[in-house]
């Protein structure tokens, strides 16, 4: 085989934009603050489909550390200015009670035809994700790892997730932002091809049929992107906590670093049908980590806190050789200390005991989460 993979790190965040005094998302976000944002970031800022959402993305980093420290940097910069106009992002997959129906998307040649294209489901995009790609310069290479690490999905997700509530209400989900986002076509988990050629293939039929311009049209949770030389993985929430989101990245690098070195002895990770991944994602999405995930191995569901000890055994080679062990292993302080929808739960539920209304305790989740985005003495 050719030399091993460059395994270089980029994440991507979405955030929404709230306004300090309502906590609820601004509409009409000042023009100047983009435009400012941009003037600063260049490229690692642009504008989301809704006008109360920014994403931004690191620059191709050679490891998880560095990637950290560009994503804190950027979150940073969007909070300070955003402070200015009244704002503040949070990094949640969906905000505790705002209507999609209130909000309006950014007037873009591309968002402009997504919504002619998606109509309905479109205007209830209100939610923001974490991509995370890895550099694979080699076509096959990409595809085959694909395969293998849908298995990992649902373990990545679960400990991500950051999106309980919708339109005010408790959704019994820990990650609701998937149901919102498998209303589009092309999500979910990606299709299996036995080579680069006959994926590209599949991509040029519906490109000459007109149903796509090109590949940033397949919305799969993990897919080859299409601008970079890169696996992108797109299942996970945007995490609120910048060091959980780091941990997901380097969780993600290890993993691929493992399943290349596999197939550079001539192994594999077992193949598994999206059937049965599919039901651990879903339980990812329905419990994140609380009820366990199916070992498929075992044929049974077993406690999640054992599968990542399983997991991180597997890599912890792979993530010392990255420089990321110690961002890997912060894995098992999450699930003791709860993701971010535990904690907005957590937050709402004793507001409500302490006497506070349902909005009032909504609010409160707001506040937590502007505050765990970028705490106030990073600002």
């Amino acid at each position: 085989m050719a030399s091993e993979p460059s395994f270089t790190v980029g994440i991507e965040e979405e955030y929404l934009l709230v306004d300090r005094e309502t906590r609820d998302l601004v509409v009409d976000p000042p023009d100047e603050l983009m435009t400012r944002c941009e003037q600063e970031l260049a490229e690692r800022v642009s504008p989301e489909f809704m006008q109360s959402q920014i994403e931004v993305g690191t620059s191709k980093c050679e490891t998880v550390r560095e990637a950290g420290a560009e994503l804190a940097e950027l979150r940073r910069c969007i909070a300070r200015i955003a402070a200015d106009y009244g704002l503040a992002p949070i990094g949640a997959s969906t905000h505790p009670f705002a209507q999609w129906d209130a909000q309006k998307h950014t007037r873009k040649e591309r968002y402009d035809e997504l919504a002619r294209d998606m109509q309905a489901v479109v205007r209830r995009l209100l939610i923001c994700g974490m991509h995370v790609h890895v550099g694979l310069d080699d076509d096959e290479l990409r595809i085959d790892l694909m395969q293998q690490i849908s298995y990992f999905l649902p373990h990545m997700l679960a400990l991500s997730t950051s999106s309980p509530f919708w339109r005010g209400e408790v959704t019994g989900l820990k990650c609701y932002r998937l149901s919102v986002f498998e209303e589009l076509p092309r999500t979910g988990l990606p299709e299996t091809f036995d080579s680069f050629g006959e994926y590209q293939r599949h991509l040029d039929v519906m490109i000459s049929a007109g149903l796509i311009e090109d590949g940033t049209k397949i919305w799969w949770d993990v897919r080859p992107s299409a601008r970079f030389p890169t696996l992108e993985m797109r299942v996970a929430d945007v995490c609120t906590h910048l060091q959980d989101g780091i941990t997901i990245a380097a969780l993600y690098v290890s993993l691929m670093r493992m399943l290349y070195t596999l197939k550079r002895n001539n192994q594999r990770w077992r193949k598994y049908s999206s059937m049965l991944i599919q039901e651990n994602r879903w339980r990812a999405q329905r419990y994140g980590f609380d009820e366990g995930l199916v070992d498929f191995g075992r044929g049974e569901v077993m406690p999640f806190c054992g599968l990542l000890d399983e997991i991180i055994g597997l890599v912890s080679e792979h993530a010392s050789a990255l420089d990321c062990l110690a961002e890997v292993e912060h894995a098992r302080e999450i699930v003791k200390r709860g993701t971010s929808a535990h904690r907005q739960i957590a937050i709402y539920e004793a507001a409500l005991a302490a006497g506070a209304g349902k909005h009032e305790a909504l609010v409160q989740v707001v506040d937590f989460l502007i505050e765990e985005t970028v705490p106030a003495e990073q600002r």
